[in-house]
């Protein structure tokens, strides 16, 4: 398949039915965080009537189930999975997703709705992995990158939309309805997918040995590095933004959504942009996006104590950070070789341990003392290093061509 034999429509279609399921993506993993209040009221009342801090703490075990799951279920699966038509993959996992979604939505326990989330995360990585392959071939040469922002957009927009909607049913009629609305989406992106995404080969073959020499490309490691610890600044602000709206802009806690909203919008442009501008030029685009991303996170920190000034910034981080997703991505997939599947997914393992490392950082900060500004401080360095593992990573790389150069005259 080929945009010779497939028409424009046709292959809109397939991005489109593919950036459905990662719009539910979007959403069920984010959903929970405005969400913890009511799901430790319900799942753990007792808990929740002696201490809401305790019961909050312990229902945010919910998130790193989730994000456990992601880590581990990317590159086991995306392994596991090479050899087979990705259409069908695709299939597959939108319909284990789809399943795992309605378990939470209808298991009764704490410790059962942590398993299902656990389940639920399991297929994320290789849903975005090899729909990312899939989306650059329907897209074919020149425009690879444009094809996997295509499908991410679908996460961003379920930012600005999704989270805030499922956000407000769960708080009207109860959190198990936002995962309700998270299953349908997912049972709609199935459908889709059945109906029009082409038939898409795998590697007829490949084995999970033979995928997992991966790990044997430095420069897949610096990729992941990129990832894991240069766009674990993004994670750092957005983890704590709701401070950064009342503490120290002062602002109502009713402008928390707004903000979030704009953080989105910013979110979905760049991750478009980034689509465009890695397709031009992959290496300046990574470069100047992780400069970009650490000089509008010092901005962030120096000027955030004003609402209207933390809006217009929100939006530059939203969009700068963004500028990055399409881009690691599409460098993982250059640098892989034959290792396509899992080094895809493996993306957005590396990405979810950036949402930690991010996360945890920017709370130490505060649980230090050094204010609610100081995540910004932490997104800053990590920007910084990240940039500083790219610049490496491209040393090495043409290091090792001058020497293949060297050999092979």
């Amino acid at each position: 398949m080929n945009p010779s034999t497939e028409s424009r429509g046709a292959a809109k279609r397939a991005l489109l039915s593919l950036a459905i399921g990662s719009f539910g993506i979007g959403m069920t993993e984010f959903v929970v965080m405005g969400l913890l209040p009511n799901i430790a009221g319900d799942l753990l009342p007792s808990l929740w009537a002696s201490s809401q801090e305790d019961a909050l703490s312990q229902a945010g075990w919910l998130i790193s189930l989730y994000a456990l799951g992601v880590v581990i279920g990317a590159p086991t699966i995306a392994g596991f999975v090479a050899r087979y038509p990705r259409h069908r993959v695709m299939l597959v996992l939108a319909l284990a997703l789809t399943v795992f979604n309605a378990l939470t939505v209808v298991l009764p326990t704490f410790e059962l709705v942590g398993v299902s989330r656990f389940l639920a995360g399991l297929p994320h990585g290789a849903y975005f992995g090899i729909g990312a392959l899939v989306a650059a071939d329907v897209m074919g040469p020149g425009n690879r990158a444009k094809g996997v922002a295509f499908i991410l957009t679908g996460l961003t927009v379920a930012n600005v939309v999704g989270v805030p909607l499922g956000t407000f049913l769960g708080q009207q009629w109860g959190w198990r309805a936002a995962f309700a609305v998270v299953a349908l989406v997912f049972a709609l992106a199935t459908l889709c997918i059945a109906l029009f995404v082409p038939h898409h080969a795998g590697t007829p073959g490949r084995t999970m040995q033979q995928e997992l020499g991966v790990f044997r490309i430095r420069q897949v490691w610096f990729t992941l590095g990129v990832g894991s610890i240069g766009f674990g600044g993004f994670f750092a602000v957005y983890s704590y933004i709701a401070p950064f709206v009342t503490e120290v802009a002062g602002s109502p806690e009713w402008v928390v959504p707004i903000v979030l909203v704009l953080m989105g919008i910013g979110m979905t442009v760049g991750n478009l942009v980034g689509g465009h501008l890695a397709d031009i030029d992959l290496k300046r685009t990574l470069l100047w996006g992780l400069a970009a991303s650490a000089a509008a996170y010092a901005l962030l920190a120096a000027l955030s104590f004003w609402i209207v000034s933390l809006c217009l910034l929100v939006l530059v981080v939203g969009f700068v950070s963004s500028v990055l997703s399409p881009t690691i991505q599409t460098r993982l997939m250059d640098v892989a070789g034959d290792n396509q599947s899992i080094a895809a997914a493996m993306n957005h393992s590396a990405l979810n341990i950036g949402n930690s490392l991010g996360a945890f950082l920017g709370g130490a900060v505060i649980a230090a003392g050094w204010g609610f500004t100081s995540p910004a401080w932490i997104g800053v360095g990590l920007a910084i290093a990240g940039l500083v593992i790219a610049l490496c990573s491209y040393r090495v790389e043409a290091r090792s061509r001058a020497a293949s150069a060297l050999i092979a005259s």
